[in-house]
Formats: C-alpha cells, structure tokens, sequence
C-alpha cells in the first residue's frame, strides 16, 4: 500500500521565473473555511496534519489567499513554517476581494489596498516575501497600468518574488496589454496564470492556452477535479453521495451533473481501470500529461485524500489514452 512517504514529489520549471515547482501544488482554500451550518471544514490540526502530509510526499509548493479562512488559512501556514527553513517552500497567496463591509477601497488591485494587504498577508504568514502574488480577479475599476506600476513595487521592496494572474479566463487580452504595459515600462510582468481546469471545465482551451503559451506563462489549473465530480462520488441515478454537500446547490447539478460530463467520466473510469488506479488519480495525471499545463493545485479534506491525490504523480499514461480523455468532450482541446 502506497503511503505519503512513498511518494516523492518532483520539480517542473514555474514557466520563465527560473525557479522550479512541485508537479503537484498543495491548495489551502477549505482551512478556517465555515460552513453554511457553521462547522469548520478543515480546522487548525488538520491544517497541520495535511502541510505536514504534503511535506512528507516531496511537496514544496504551498497555495493560499488572503480571503481564505478570514486569513486563518495564511495564519496556519505561517505557525507551521516556524519550525521549518523558509526558503525551502514555495509561497503563493492572493488579493482582491473585499475585506471591510462598508470600504470600497478594501476590495481590488488599487494602490491603496494593495500595499496594505501585502503587508497583513506577510505578518500572517510570518515571512519577509512571498514567491508569487496572484490577483485573484481582474479589477476594472484599476487602469492597467496603476495596478502593474503598483505591483512591480512589490517586486522592488522585496516583498513579492513574482507575479500571477488567478481565474481571468475571459480577460486573456487584458493579462497581455497589462504584460506589454509592464514590458514597456521596464516593470515586472505577469509570469504565472491559475485558472479552472478539468476534464469537464474545458473553457480555457483555445485563446487562453495560446496567450500563456505565447507569453511563456505558468498555468496551475486549480479546481483539477471539478468540485469532486471527476472522483467518482457521484452517480446518474443517486447524484451526489450523502457525505457530500457540493450537489444541494443548484448551479453544480446544472453545471456537473450532466449527461455530456458523465459520458466524459465513462472514459475517465475505463482509463482508470487500465491503469489500476482511482479516476481522481487519473484525471489529475492527464491535467499532467498536458502540453501548456505547469502543475494543478490539488487539496484535501483529510490526509487519505491527500495520499490518494498525490499518488496521481506516479502515473504514466499512453498517449492514446491522454487523448481519449481529451476527446471525451465535444469542443476545443489540447492534446499530446
């Protein structure tokens, strides 16, 4: 039985920042998440029993958000970089979203805003820097240019390593100018890209894949196994399982549980069975088989689906079997 410890996690290059990241990134969003019953899904010691998991596995690349957990998420990563050497790990975190009821200016990429959450989000995580800064939405409000001459400041005062662009699907043509802006001015660029990416979620094939390939752009795909539905838990006749609430929602019914996405999953569990593996496993090892893709953010509730996640590093699939998967969806798609 393989194990965490079994697993050895290795590197692929971040796009053009010459650093190098694990093949799979560990994501923080459920720790201090509440519940619409006011339960917490991952608490404090789960946090730590997970970090200390994907630690063990080879793991270096660690993914949070200001917003996370009311900050609890960069709070409990930092406790638990106390006793490790910093430099070790990869840090990304995330600003956009409002903060304080009632502050307009608490929300966006605005100057203001972003030099006082950095400032929160390093004394969270107790660090001097972090690796890569991700805007987690595109700001309209904001010109281009403020927000890259405001971020680039960053980068200057040593707080920020690099910068990321987080869930902007529609706006690929802004990333570019906002890039060509920076170049222009001699200022740092966008050099990594987080969007939704799955089996089933295939909006980003076509004109956003082209500009992260033409921009030599990372792409760490987050959502890897659409909200659960690529893990197998959910059936044609039954729907979601008991255990899970993702289904009671409306918009998931109507975006996941579909026909098209269960023929999708047809092929995912006969690639499966193939390769004696789990269908979580192996959708994520076909998100890294391919060409454009840098290295999906996976997360966990509990360490087993951790360990069983993490073991997707381990496979190998045949090209014929990359693009079956890749088929199994009408629509653009890039394959092997």
């Amino acid at each position: 039985m393989t194990t965490l410890s079994d697993i050895d996690l290795g590197y692929v290059a971040l796009g053009r920042t010459g650093i190098q990241t694990s093949e799979l990134q560990f994501g923080t969003w459920r720790f201090g998440k509440e519940t619409a019953e006011g339960n917490i899904e991952i608490g404090e010691d789960r946090a730590y029993e997970l970090l200390n998991g994907y630690e063990r596995a080879g793991g270096r690349y660690i993914d949070t958000a200001d917003i996370y957990g009311g900050g609890q998420s960069e709070e409990w990563i930092g406790h638990w970089l106390e006793d490790r050497e910093r430099e070790r790990f990869t840090i990304a975190s995330k600003i956009y979203w409002q903060i304080r009821d009632g502050d307009p200016n608490s929300r966006g990429t605005n100057r203001k805003n972003v030099r006082h959450r950095i400032d929160e989000i390093l004394d969270r995580l107790g660090t001097d820097y972090i690796d890569v800064l991700y805007i987690h939405r595109w700001d309209d409000a904001t010109t281009a240019r403020e927000m890259m001459k405001t971020l680039n400041g960053l980068v200057e005062a040593g707080k920020v390593n690099y910068l990321g662009a987080s869930t902007l699907r529609p706006n690929a043509w802004k990333v570019i100018r906002a890039n060509d802006i920076a170049r222009e001015q001699g200022w740092e660029p966008f050099t990594v890209v987080q969007p939704r990416y799955n089996l089933v979620d295939r909006e980003i094939e076509g004109d956003y894949l082209e500009m992260a390939r033409h921009d030599e752009l990372a792409v760490c795909p987050w959502s890897p196994l659409g909200q659960g539905f690529l893990t197998g838990k959910y059936t044609r006749d039954a729907g979601a399982t008991a255990e899970s609430r993702a289904a009671e929602a409306s918009h998931f019914e109507n975006s996941y549980l579909t026909e098209t996405n269960f023929l999708v999953h047809d092929e995912l569990d006969a690639v499966a069975e193939e390769v004696a593996r789990t269908p979580a496993q192996t959708a994520l090892a076909w998100l890294m088989h391919l060409d454009g893709v840098t290295a999906p953010i996976v997360g966990a509730r509990t360490v087993d689906q951790l360990e069983e996640n993490l073991g997707a590093a381990s496979i190998d699939l045949a090209s014929d079997q990359v693009n079956r998967l890749s088929e199994a969806k009408p629509g653009p798609y890039d394959g092997l």
